[in-house]
């Protein structure tokens, strides 16, 4: 069909439906296919037509994009601000709904009593999350100008300015209004804001408490933990006063909403566990002592009746001084009765405001009036009417028995009721005491031995305890041996007895038959049974031993002429057909196997008529850009190069994981390192191969080769970096704690201890030094390993330096360890930041904060570009260095995004002409490459295609085709370059060439082994040996007759 070409010519838009080129059908497709296809674009047209007025309404129909600046794709730009706006919104809604939590809990609370704490607690607290959301969204209007509108501070203000003056005058309690944004707000007062969110959390915490009935330990270990993260991040903000408007720092603060979010998710999940649960226990509690008070309140009333309607038989009653103490006593009843009702009224009232101060705010003396007055009141007032009503049985002249029973029965009353008050009031002075720890019975049973182990209460004690016991033991003893005495003699009357009778009995069969032994007599023999006689006396027989029975795992029962039963085991084998069978089978497998892994190393291309998965798009229609539109595009030259990238060498280097690896500046070289404790050298050659033989104009293709030169030994331990000299003519190998010196020949020429952990090594323009990462320490050094300078960072740690090429700056990058007041994060990620340190003026020119667990930094060729790598899921950005005055500031120019979530795998590097691109690899095995200055993804090299999972990459830059190497967990290399070729006879090329060819429509050349000509060198004086004895490089193989250089386009 001829419609892809026209709808690529006729595109409006790049990004347009119709630019999708119409795939060849097969000639045998039915009418009916090609009506369904038909029907398919017709839609696809439709579509396209209604996405033009929605998603890109600004560009003119004929536009174009050019891909020459930042504006090159601008689909780069809108994802970055679609994510941006994602984030924000969701740290809104996360805010918006612990707002929502907080409004809940005020509303829930307004039941408990001492409740207007929390109240004004809650309420600020809303306040200044107003006020934080209000200072983020303002932070991601400009960052997302296009998706975050700015919040206008008329409609924050107006609409509720008249209620809040109304509010003001009338004294309404603060709980009752939203919470608004009253003060202006600027974005230097970030540090502010956030150390009093800090305060204000801690308030609300101390408030919420001060209620003794119920405590959640959720809610306060979400609270702690954000009270520490806003302390940390208050005090690291104030680093950067008068920069909250630079956009790197905006990022960071963009960044720390998503960290911020967490933790408002923590408290508004913990919160509203706490009203579902923790409100109803405090009110229960709450309504509990409420309650109490109530029944002492109806107690005492009615007891006050009785008393008064008592006293109606004795007022009148003073002639004689009986009669006036019973009238005193019966008063005085009467006023305690009185004042324990009205105290438990007073106590009922004060607990149930919401208005009351908390327990620990109130005096002694009013908490004990309170709590303590009414049932001692109570108490007093049973006691005297108790008395005078024994003194009034008295005075009124009762009888004799009536006196002596009513004093009787007050008495055991009045003592019991003492009793039980000292006892409760024992219980309240232990738990006032021991805070819980102990029971009053455990006071009393600690007493109780403090006192019996007093010397004289002791004799007291166990004395006469001691002589009661030998004077018992003494009765028991001769008792014992009386009873013995009356046995023995009764049982000896008994025998002579028995021993009468039996002689006058006759027996004829006596001795002639013995008694037959019973069965528990057998049982009690010491001898051991027969095993025919272990069935009890049955006739089966002997039983067969039990291990025969379990090694017949399958057996088959078969009846027998005497009804007998045949078992068969099921241990013989297969018959030999089946096995031969099994055999042939099991190698058809295997050759299935090797055939497919044969086919993953070496794709066949030519059988698809489909692109290829490695190119940068995923098969999808808006992913492939028109070739129409690119052909004259830079962007458009470069991704038909990156396409045509494919694995050209494939060997295992290493035995172990493949830590970094590094081409050498001259291109001559590649240098591995690994877990193996050995870094191999390889190097980098050209040979020629032709592709069809036997046409007019065969082609000759050269193909780099690799070569196995040395194997440096690092017996000291792992090797987890090279780095070649600017010159190529000297590599270092990082250790854990040294470094060492090499030739490109593998001569060690110095071993530099440096007796601290060094995280990574850079050289020096000039190639005359080196730095080492060391903690919180830069340390520069020569070759010889003399200290030349040091440079100090305070609360750093860092990870990685890059030099400029004036040998004037260095861009390091670290994590900080604490703030400068001291803080230390209590959940959230440590800040990280980026650092341009002037090395002549030793001072930090500007630092940038980022949140990702940042960890490589390298330099553009031109110092104008800082190309920073991240762990774990964080994609690479690119840092301009941007010239103001007299020092440098950073800002971010791009991040590269790829298409997925990516676990990226080692440090991320700049590749190309002028380092026009960046490239980074994945954990699982992905190729990421982008377009430096646009950030596009100009290729995706997949998994599927790569194989294995890959741990570092590096860029050949003097190479003028494109060609880099990756390294795996499995200890293997793998070469990815583009095909060179160039027309030729095939005469004149085969007679000046020694370099083996293969006519073959894929040329591919076999590298050799990478350890045929390997020796491996530690010393200068061991490698000396071996090269004046012809052994450290016999290997290697003769370049090529007119092959182009190392690092040269062949011509």
């Amino acid at each position: 069909m001829g419609r892809g070409p026209e709808f690529v010519d006729n595109a409006a838009n790049p990004n347009d439906l119709t630019a999708i080129p119409a795939g060849p059908t097969a000639e045998q497709q039915g009418s009916r296919g090609h009506k369904r296809k038909q029907t398919l674009l017709s839609l696809l047209d439709a579509l396209a037509e209604l996405s033009k007025d929605e998603e890109l309404d600004g560009l003119a129909p004929n536009q174009q994009p050019s891909f020459e600046d930042d504006r090159d794709v601008p689909t780069v730009d809108e994802h970055l601000q679609k994510v941006g706006a994602e984030a924000f919104n969701k740290f809104q809604r996360r805010v918006m709904n612990l707002d929502k939590e907080l409004r809940n809990f005020a509303n829930a609370a307004r039941q408990l009593g001492s409740s207007v704490g929390i109240l004004s607690s809650s309420y600020h607290l809303r306040g200044r999350l107003a006020q934080i959301l209000y200072l983020f969204r303002e932070n991601a209007a400009d960052l997302f100008p296009r998706k975050i509108s700015r919040q206008s501070r008329e409609s924050i203000t107006s609409t509720n300015l008249s209620q809040f003056r109304k509010g003001k005058r009338h004294r309404v309690p603060p709980h009752v209004h939203n919470p608004i944004v009253m003060e202006k707000l600027d974005p230097e007062d970030f540090p502010e804001q956030l150390q009093m969110f800090a305060q204000d959390v801690t308030t609300f915490l101390d408030c919420l408490n001060e209620f003794p009935e119920f405590t959640d330990e959720a809610v306060n270990a979400a609270i702690l933990a954000l009270e520490g993260d806003l302390k940390y991040w208050a005090s690291c903000l104030k680093a950067y006063e008068g920069q909250f408007k630079y956009p790197a720092v905006q990022r960071y603060l963009h960044d720390l909403s998503s960290e911020m979010g967490e933790h408002i998710d923590s408290i508004t999940s913990s919160l509203s566990v706490f009203i579902e649960i923790g409100v109803p226990t405090i009110r229960f509690a709450q309504k509990h002592a409420s309650q109490n008070l109530l029944n002492l309140s109806t107690v005492a009333t009615f007891f006050s009746a009785v008393t008064a309607t008592t006293m109606q038989f004795s007022f009148d009653m003073t002639d004689s001084t009986l009669a006036n103490a019973v009238n005193s006593f019966w008063f005085t009843s009467l006023v305690f009765s009185i004042g324990a009702a009205v105290n438990s009224l007073l106590g009922v009232t004060w607990k149930q405001a919401m208005y009351r101060s908390p327990g620990h705010r109130v005096p002694w003396w009013v908490l004990i009036w309170i709590k303590r007055s009414p049932l001692a009141f109570l108490v007093l007032s049973v006691a005297c009417f108790s008395i005078g009503l024994v003194l009034f049985a008295y005075s009124s002249g009762q009888h004799q028995v009536t006196c002596t029973l009513t004093t009787v029965f007050s008495a055991c009353s009045i003592v019991g009721l003492a009793a039980v008050s000292t006892w409760f009031a024992s219980e309240r002075w232990t738990f006032s005491r021991h805070n819980g720890t102990k029971w009053l019975a455990d006071v009393l049973s600690e007493t109780k031995v403090k006192v019996k182990s007093t010397r004289g209460v002791k004799w007291l004690i166990y004395e006469p305890r001691a002589w009661a016991w030998a004077c018992s033991r003494w009765t028991q003893r001769h008792f014992r041996k009386l009873s013995d005495a009356v046995s023995e003699l009764s049982a000896r009357t008994i025998s002579r007895l028995n021993t009468v009778s039996d002689e006058k009995l006759v027996d004829p069969e006596r001795g002639v038959t013995p008694a037959p032994m019973s069965p528990m007599t057998a049982c009690a023999s010491p001898e051991p049974m027969s095993p025919a006689f272990r069935r009890g006396g049955s006739d089966v027989g002997l039983l067969p031993p039990h291990t025969e029975a379990r090694t017949n795992t399958a057996a088959s029962v078969a009846g027998e002429e005497d009804g007998t039963a045949s078992v068969m085991s099921d241990t013989v084998g297969p018959l030999p057909g089946v096995r031969a069978g099994r055999g042939r089978f099991a190698e058809a497998v295997r050759a299935v196997m090797r055939m497919r892994v044969a086919s993953t190393a070496f794709p066949i291309e030519g059988r698809n008529p489909r692109r290829q998965r490695t190119m940068s798009s995923d098969g999808n229609g808006r992913d492939a850009e028109p070739v129409g539109v690119l052909k004259n595009s830079r962007v458009g030259t470069l991704m038909p190069k990156l396409r045509s990238l494919q694995p050209t060498q494939s060997f295992e280097a290493h035995s172990a994981l493949v830590r970094h690896l590094q081409f050498s500046p001259n291109g001559k070289f590649l240098a591995t390192s690994s877990w193996d404790r050995t870094s191999v050298i390889f190097k980098v050659g050209v040979s020629m191969t032709v592709r069809g033989v036997g046409v007019s104009a065969p082609t000759r293709v050269w193909q780099e080769t690799f070569t196995s030169h040395r194997i440096l030994a690092h017996p000291q331990g792992f090797v987890g970096q090279v780095a070649w000299s600017p010159s190529g003519h000297l590599l270092l190998t990082k250790l854990g704690r040294a470094v060492k010196v090499w030739t490109e020949d593998g001569v060690c020429k110095r071993t530099i201890d440096r007796r601290r952990n060094v995280q990574s090594i850079t050289w020096l323009p000039g190639g005359e030094a080196f730095l080492s990462v060391e903690g919180s320490d830069v340390t520069k050094l020569d070759l010889n390993g003399t200290v030349l300078a040091t440079y100090h960072f305070d609360r750093m740690i860092l990870h990685d330096v890059a030099v400029t090429q004036d040998n004037v700056r260095m861009v390091c990058v670290g994590t900080l360890t604490a703030s400068a007041d001291g803080y230390h994060p209590s959940k959230c990620r440590a800040e990280k930041q980026i650092i341009a340190y002037n090395m002549v003026k030793e001072e930090i020119e500007n630092r940038v904060p980022v949140l990702h667990e940042v960890r490589d930094i390298t330099l553009a060729r031109n110092d104008q570009f800082a190309l920073v790598s991240y762990e774990n899921k964080a994609p690479p950005q690119l840092w301009k260095l941007d010239p103001v005055k007299d020092s440098i500031r950073l800002s971010l120019r791009h991040t590269y995004m790829p298409k997925v979530v990516v676990d990226f795998a080692g440090p991320s590097y700049f590749g190309g002409k002028n380092d026009q691109l960046v490239l980074c690899a994945g954990k699982a095995g992905d190729i990421h490459i982008w377009d430096r200055e646009s950030g596009t993804l100009l290729h995706h090299i997949r998994s599927q295609t790569v194989g294995g999972d890959l741990t570092c990459i590096a860029w050949n830059h003097a190479w003028d085709t494109f060609m880099f190497a990756t390294g795996s967990h499995d200890g293997g290399v793998r070469i990815w370059t583009t095909p060179s070729s160039i027309t030729g006879s095939i005469e004149s090329s085969a007679t000046s060439s020694r370099a083996t060819t293969t006519p073959a429509n894929t040329p591919r050349t076999v590298s050799p082994g990478p350890y045929n000509a390997d020796y491996r060198t530690d010393s200068p004086t061991n490698q000396a040996d071996a090269e004046t004895s012809g052994v450290v490089g016999a290997g290697l193989s003769p370049a090529p007759l007119n092959a182009p250089a190392p690092g040269q386009s062949p011509s």
